[in-house]
């Protein structure tokens, strides 16, 4: 007989397989923790830094949260993208940038596990049994969309939506309030790691609720409320609403400040398109990646617009929802919700007449306006998608009927179980036979001259030794985009007032600097940085080729500037005006 595991002793044994899991399908990246970076040296630099800030500011400045040391002498900088708070406790522990990288490195790993246990524990909920609940952790997981996105841990970090989904329909139907609050706690986690997902789940949240409110009403008007239940409910949605108000709030003065945070109708075009988006799948996918190639050259961009889900995800899902074990409601609702965000995900493809396509409804909608990539609603498709893959799992494993290990109500009765048998053993097995088809789909291996390689980890640049002498607030050249982050990282070492920085609002008077600042150090150049308080600027000569700067040497020093030269920059001090 199969053996009985007791909730939290089974949640803990698949948190322990998601944790190994993650680690596997991102081999070699646990060996190479605070010197390599997961995917590319772009946004995961720039996030390793935000983690960073979030735990210097926790223990230094927490009323000060969002005034971070980029972009000086600007405020509430760490809210020109989304700002990860919820990682904010773990930026506490360690210091620099090889810890800001091991941290962002394990924080990428968790995001997997997170992710994954999220939906196992959704599905298990919902009536499937464990070993198909592993076919929803990893499609859910490891979609071959997710590969694009794992530069992005704001986008990644989505486990929080299953999960909090799952403690709260678990604790309503057991009637455990604290549970329910649990569930609370963790969306209201999930809504501070940022508005890219938080958005999507207050949203689901909402329909949700109302769509529980409306069936209570229908079917259980006249049974007495469970008053544990509904204060657990009422004060978690309390809280859930009061976090997202108070950050809001700043991301709302930034929107005042800076009106280019708003998304303009053209901007949205251009990472929208058609339904060969999903039919594109990531450049890392080791199965994908040829035979996609042609429908990843018809998108403007391919990390943003390549959505497909995965093959194996798609026929699991297709058979759930047609002869899943779950109710007809159930699963006509999950094949809606999918069916209705991958349409959404597309985004509108013509600035000029955006009504007719069906994202321009959500587009008006609140908040809305300030997301600048649809694609990113994938995130819902992909968990109702892994949702009833694990349900034509256990269709194919069980065609006469559920197995034993289901739970939860829309389940019919449990047969009696025949004699093992050898087609009864392989059924048995294909839940884990179908699993490992989605990892296979979804992995980022790659083959070269016969040799199967990890997916990419490049080495982090460490900063130059002379970086320690430059004295804040200071300006470092050149001003590329990939410099800047490099900067930001180089940063947690102290955190010095920058004039650079890097995020998805660039702000104005940060994009000029670039022109004004080629002829520094003329004399105009230099008032300019000493009216924003500039001491020190920093030439890092291993990046000067090709830049207006490479001539530096050659150029004149105003007065009251001094230059000096130190192990890998030179240094220009700017004596006060």
């Amino acid at each position: 007989m199969r053996a009985r595991l007791s909730p939290a002793r089974e949640l803990t044994l698949a948190a322990l397989g998601a944790a190994v899991l993650a680690v596997v399908m991102q081999w070699p990246l646990v060996l190479h923790l605070g010197s390599d970076v997961a995917k590319d040296l772009g946004d995961p630099l720039a996030q390793a830094w935000q983690v960073a800030w979030g735990g210097h500011a926790l223990l230094h400045q927490p009323l000060r949260f969002f005034d971070s040391n980029q972009f000086h002498p600007l405020h509430d900088t760490l809210a020109f993208s989304d700002a990860l708070v919820g990682y904010a406790p773990a930026g506490a522990i360690g210091s620099g940038p090889a810890a800001a990288v091991a941290r962002y490195d394990l924080l990428f790993l968790f995001a997997y596990a997170l992710a994954f246990l999220g939906a196992y524990a959704l599905a298990r909920v919902l009536g499937v049994g464990r070993a198909c609940a592993v076919v929803a952790g990893a499609a859910f997981a490891f979609t071959p969309w997710r590969l694009e996105q794992a530069g992005h841990l704001h986008v990644i970090s989505s486990g929080g939506i299953p999960l909090a989904l799952a403690l709260l329909v678990w604790g309503w139907r057991r009637r455990r309030p604290w549970v329910v609050l649990g569930g609370w706690v963790v969306a209201t986690w999930q809504l501070s790691l940022g508005w890219t997902l938080g958005l999507q789940l207050a949203y689901l949240l909402a329909a949700l609720g109302i769509v529980a409110g409306v069936r209570r009403w229908r079917t259980e008007r006249r049974a007495r409320p469970d008053r544990g239940l509904l204060i657990a409910a009422g004060g978690g949605a309390l809280l859930f609403a009061v976090v997202g108000v108070l950050l809001g709030r700043v991301y709302l003065h930034v929107a005042d400040t800076f009106p280019q945070a708003a998304r303009g109708p053209r901007t949205v075009a251009y990472y929208s398109g058609g339904p060969v988006e999903l039919l594109a799948a990531g450049r890392g996918s080791l199965v994908w990646s040829g035979i996609t190639a042609a429908a990843r050259a018809r998108v403007n961009t391919a990390a943003e617009q390549s959505l497909f889900p995965g093959l194996t995800i798609m026929l699991l899902a297709a058979l759930g929802a047609w002869r899943g074990p779950w109710s007809r409601a159930l699963r006509t609702g999950l094949a809606a919700g999918v069916i209705a965000t991958a349409v959404l995900a597309l985004g509108f493809a013509d600035a000029g007449h955006r009504w007719l396509y069906p994202y321009g409804w959500l587009y008006a909608l609140p908040g809305w306006s300030a997301v600048r990539t649809p694609g990113r609603l994938m995130t819902l498709t992909t968990l109702g998608l892994a949702l009833l893959a694990a349900a034509g799992a256990q269709r194919l494993a069980a065609p006469r009927g559920p197995t034993s290990a289901s739970v939860g109500p829309g389940v019919a009765p449990t047969a009696a179980r025949p004699a093992p048998s050898a087609r009864a053993s392989a059924r048995r097995w294909l839940p884990w036979a179908l699993t490992a088809l989605i990892l296979l789909e979804g992995c980022a291996f790659s083959l070269h001259g016969g040799r199967l390689s990890g997916p990419p980890h490049p080495r982090v640049e460490r900063p130059p030794a002379g970086l320690a002498a430059a004295r804040a607030p200071m300006l470092e050249l050149p001003l590329g985009a990939f410099d800047n982050r490099r900067y930001l990282l180089w940063s947690t070492a102290g955190f010095p007032a920058l004039v650079n920085g890097r995020s998805s609002l660039n702000p104005p008077s940060f994009l000029r600097l670039d022109a004004e600042l080629r002829a520094f150090p003329d004399a105009a150049t230099v008032a300019r940085l000493r009216a924003l308080g500039v001491r020190t600027v920093v030439l890092h000569r291993a990046h000067l080729a090709g830049t207006a700067w490479a001539g530096w040497a050659a150029r004149p020093v105003p007065p009251g500037v001094s230059r000096e030269l130190r192990d890998g920059v030179v240094l220009y001090r700017l004596a006060p005006g």
